[in-house]
């Protein structure tokens, strides 16, 4: 049997990272089995539909390189894949659970419903909702004679197709991570099936998909667990193999507590979306992951261990190492913990991993923006030097522009706490020295220097802080001797020079 997978999210919005690990680990399961991943688009709920939403799913999954074999935009055996497109396939498979009573017609007004709903908690009755009990009391295929019913069909009047729950009847299911769950159907709603608009609800609609797609195995967000019950009634009901089932945990905020939103993102400072999302409503801006800069492959890695662990100490995996090592069976099944910080860190571990010929040549592209002609080499070094201080890519000119542009300010922290007592003394002596010297590179640069200041008496400190702070702008970077030999002996004076000029006309 052929695994088949299926990641099916609906177009009302910008696709959350937890939607993208659904879309992960079904993805890495197909994967890891020969078998096939697919991506159906839910969007029978016309209401709450968002125009782009389609193409910004489509687009994410692409970026992070989750490639479906079927699809939207890619067709297949099973197409169409957009629900609203397979209408009169449903419109069969309803009427074949209504003619075997599995489902009945429902003409409640919404005006009928909430008057039930108020009855009910007067009642204080620990019913709330539209299930065997109560629906003797409204109009339905049941309180109604058959004539009537077609008659209101015939009509014109709205209605919708109600699932005949059960009552009282334990429900034994299996799924992967969570192991045995039991349902008593007493608890369940006759959850609505079909519309008068001609448009199935998401129950009916991913059980048909489901099963004439040939799914093999639905593994989705732990928010469709309650769901679950119906799901395997409905298959009964149309007398179908169920497919395996496994619910993957929540991601959780920061703090442990609660399912990560939007807002939490907005007060962390980190993106829950992918990439950029634009509100076609309200023009507003949602951070993404691409345009903050991290990798594809760091987010997929950051995704796959939100409920899973490799189980050993490395945690930086290619996608290549998560699928050979990845255990559907090893997923957790209590929630897992969104660590900002340790996202960024995943992808400081993969940005190290890119060849630095790469990063000088994107960085060259960055430069040329800038109006700067730069030698390879030379900005090899550069990179070479100070790409183990990044966590993104972009954040190179940043780090490294002094090696381009010398500072025209100095940080105010940095000079309150190391331009002080004789520090321009100390810089005037070291400039003489080393105009003295022949030798420019770092490591004669540390031996002469160091040597020459152990004879004067003077501690590296005093003098070594500041001349970075006139060489870089503030006290950061990689070793000074580096900075110096990179910029060489011609452009190290000139700064040191300029820079006491500058301090003392600010003074």
């Amino acid at each position: 049997m052929e695994i088949r997978v299926r990641f099916a999210p609906s177009p009302t919005g910008p696709l959350h990272i937890g939607g993208v690990r659904t879309a992960l680990f079904n993805y890495i399961f197909a994967k890891q089995n020969n078998g096939k991943f697919i991506l159906r688009i839910e969007d029978t709920d016309q209401v709450r539909y968002v125009e782009g939403a389609e193409s910004y799913i489509v687009e994410s999954l692409k970026w992070l390189g989750l490639n479906y074999d079927e699809g939207v935009d890619v067709g297949g055996e099973y197409a169409p894949y957009r629900q609203s497109e397979r209408r009169q396939i449903y419109e069969e498979y309803v009427q074949q659970l209504i003619n075997n009573g599995k489902a009945y017609y429902a003409f409640d007004t919404p005006e009928e419903l909430d008057a039930m709903r108020k009855r009910l908690e007067q009642q204080k009755s620990s019913v709330r909702h539209y299930n065997y009990i109560t629906r003797t009391e409204m109009k339905n295929s049941f309180t109604l004679s058959p004539d009537e019913v077609k008659q209101r069909i015939a009509d014109g009047e709205p209605y919708v197709v109600r699932f005949n729950m059960p009552s009282d009847r334990v429900v034994v299911l299996n799924d992967i991570i969570r192991g045995e769950v039991k349902v008593n159907t007493s608890i369940l709603d006759d959850k609505i099936l079909f519309k008068s608009d001609g448009l199935p609800t998401y129950h009916l609609a991913n059980i048909v998909d489901d099963h004439l797609m040939k799914i093999t195995h639905v593994i989705r967000g732990e928010e469709w667990l309650p769901s679950l019950a119906l799901h395997f009634l409905l298959y009964e009901a149309f007398g179908w193999e169920p497919p395996m089932f496994a619910h993957l945990p929540l991601i959780l905020k920061p703090t442990g507590k609660g399912k990560l939103s939007k807002r939490d993102g907005d007060q962390g400072g980190f993106p829950v979306f992918p990439i950029e999302w634009k509100d076609p409503k309200t023009g507003e801006i949602y951070k993404g992951y691409r345009e903050e800069g991290y990798l594809p492959e760091a987010v997929i890695n950051m995704l796959a261990l939100l409920g899973w662990h490799p189980g050993d100490d490395n945690e930086i995996l290619t996608m290549e190492e998560i699928i050979d090592k990845f255990s559907i069976e090893k997923v957790q099944k209590a929630g897992a913990r969104f660590d900002p910080e340790k996202a960024k860190w995943i992808n400081q571990q993969h940005l190290r991993k890119i060849p630095t010929s790469q990063l000088t040549e994107n960085f060259i592209k960055v430069l040329k923006e800038k109006g700067i002609d730069a030698d390879y080499e030379y900005v090899m070094k550069i990179v070479e030097l100070n790409r183990e201080r990044l966590n993104f890519e972009h954040e190179l000119w940043d780090t490294v522009n002094y090696f381009f542009v010398a500072p025209q300010e100095y940080d105010k922290k940095s000079m309150k706490k190391h331009w002080k007592g004789q520090a321009a003394e100390n810089v005037q002596l070291l400039i003489e020295f080393i105009e003295e010297l022949d030798d420019f590179n770092a490591k004669n640069l540390e031996e002469k220097i160091i040597s020459y200041l152990n004879e004067k008496q003077i501690s590296l400190g005093k003098v070594l802080n500041p001349v970075r702070l006139l060489l870089v702008g503030r006290t950061a970077g990689p070793h000074i001797f580096d900075i110096m030999e990179l910029l060489g002996k011609q452009e190290t004076i000139k700064r040191l020079k300029d820079g006491l000029k500058r301090i003392g006309n600010n003074s």
